[in-house]
């Protein structure tokens, strides 16, 4: 194995991320190798030293997986950040019109609504505008950042505001399942469509967990 693939294969191993993404920084890694590479040896060096040269003028292979693992990360917590922007309140609203076209007004129910109770889905339904807030905010914030602080410091910084959306959002969502459990287990299954689409919810607040666990753990591995 020659010095570039060598190398590369060295940054492959260091990267975690979207492997598409991660291809993309790879190959723009091996054209600038190739590229100076092709310099040394217009220059009159053998292949090899042309080759070993290219790989010393590019970077330590841990400095720039550093520089690498940060794009990776912002590029993840982004699309984590559109899933929360997007996805919490699509699911809110498609249930909320499931619930009126096929249960009907809440006024149905047969069973008494604690004043507890309706502290309870305030908070629920208020963290639907308040995830995709914070999803915003850290976009703009983001992409204003972007020309003022180093990779690392801003992978981190969204990593902050995914976990802090992504915890707003699991609490409401455990908040009202509990609380109907105790109220009354039976609103949890108003309708078919209405199962279905709560079922949904939970299993992307789940995927939405796993996906700030990941972004956090990225950060580590950066700053490791």
């Amino acid at each position: 194995m020659n010095a570039i693939e060598g190398y590369l294969t060295d940054l492959d191993r260091r990267l975690v991320g979207c492997r598409s993404t991660k291809d993309d920084l790879l190959s723009e890694a091996r054209d600038g190798l190739h590229d100076a590479a092709d310099a040394y040896r217009e220059g009159g060096w053998p292949a090899e030293e042309a080759e070993r040269r290219a790989v010393a003028d590019f970077g330590g292979v841990a400095v720039v997986a550093d520089d690498y693992q940060a794009e990776l990360s912002m590029h993840s917590g982004v699309r984590t950040l559109w899933k929360l922007v997007l996805g919490v309140p699509a699911m809110q609203l498609s249930w909320d019109f499931a619930r009126i076209l096929t249960f009907g007004d809440w006024t149905k129910l047969s069973t008494p609504t604690p004043e507890w109770y309706r502290v309870a889905t305030h908070f629920s339904h208020g963290a639907v505008f308040v995830v995709p807030a914070v999803g915003l905010i850290a976009l703009v914030c983001a992409r204003w950042l972007s020309r003022r602080v180093d990779g690392v410091r801003l992978a981190r910084t969204c990593g902050y505001f995914i976990a802090g959306a992504v915890g707003v959002n699991l609490a409401s969502v455990l908040t009202l399942v509990v609380a109907t459990g105790f109220v009354d287990v039976s609103r949890l299954f108003l309708s078919v469509p209405c199962v279905l689409l709560m079922v949904a919810y939970v299993l992307l607040s789940v995927r939405l967990v796993v996906l700030a666990r990941r972004s956090w753990g990225r950060c580590a591995t950066i700053v490791a």
